[in-house]
């Protein structure tokens, strides 16, 4: 065999093992994608239903704390109206103790606040204008007072209940020598005597 082809032999066969090393490499490993959960439908149902019954639940939670707060302002509101008509003032005609109509209307109001609170003590104050004597006017003034306690008493409420008293013509509420004034000074006043508590409603 001649040199050349020796050589070409050589060749042939490093080609050979070259190509045989080339394919006894492991191929490089291919990483697998990370697995995706499979949400399915009832998943879903069930964190729908949860949020629905967590927005019925803070809206049924508003709806009561509303409803807490409405009452208690309608029961401040209904506190304020009862004391002010318990406090709404009788006035008289000069020189007189007689209760008029007018009177009788804003008396016949507070009976029945009166009547559903029997542990209410109130205060009736008699007053007078500037015409007359401080004595005269002093006596008129308690004559006005004692009048209203006995238009309530005769209705039902309790006599031990009202205290009568009389400030003739000291404390006016209006200034001057007029009618104007006069009118408004003529007046019986009315206090709430015992300690404050919740007034209960009258009855329907």
């Amino acid at each position: 065999m001649t040199h050349s082809a020796r050589l070409t032999v050589l060749g042939t066969a490093a080609l050979a093992i070259v190509a045989l090393g080339a394919c006894r490499k492991t191929p490089p490993a291919i990483e697998a994608e990370p697995a995706v959960p499979s949400i399915n439908q009832d998943s879903i149902n069930r964190v729908r239903d949860a949020a629905a019954a967590d927005e019925a639940r803070r809206r049924a939670d508003q709806a009561r704390q509303d409803s807490i707060a409405n009452a208690a302002a309608l029961g401040s509101q209904q506190q304020a109206e009862m004391v002010a008509t318990l406090g709404n003032v009788v006035y008289f005609d000069y020189d007189d103790a007689t209760i008029s109509a007018q009177g009788r209307a804003v008396l016949d109001s507070k009976i029945p606040i009166l009547l559903a609170n029997s542990s209410l003590t109130i205060r009736v104050a008699g007053h007078t204008d500037e015409r007359g004597s401080a004595e005269y006017n002093l006596a008129l003034a308690q004559r006005r007072a004692i009048a209203v306690k006995g238009y309530l008493s005769t209705r039902g409420v309790s006599s031990n209940r009202i205290e009568a008293v009389s400030y003739g013509e000291e404390y006016p509420v209006a200034e001057g020598s007029m009618e104007s004034a006069w009118s408004l000074n003529r007046r019986a006043e009315f206090e709430i005597t015992s300690p404050a508590t919740p007034l209960a409603r009258p009855r329907p």
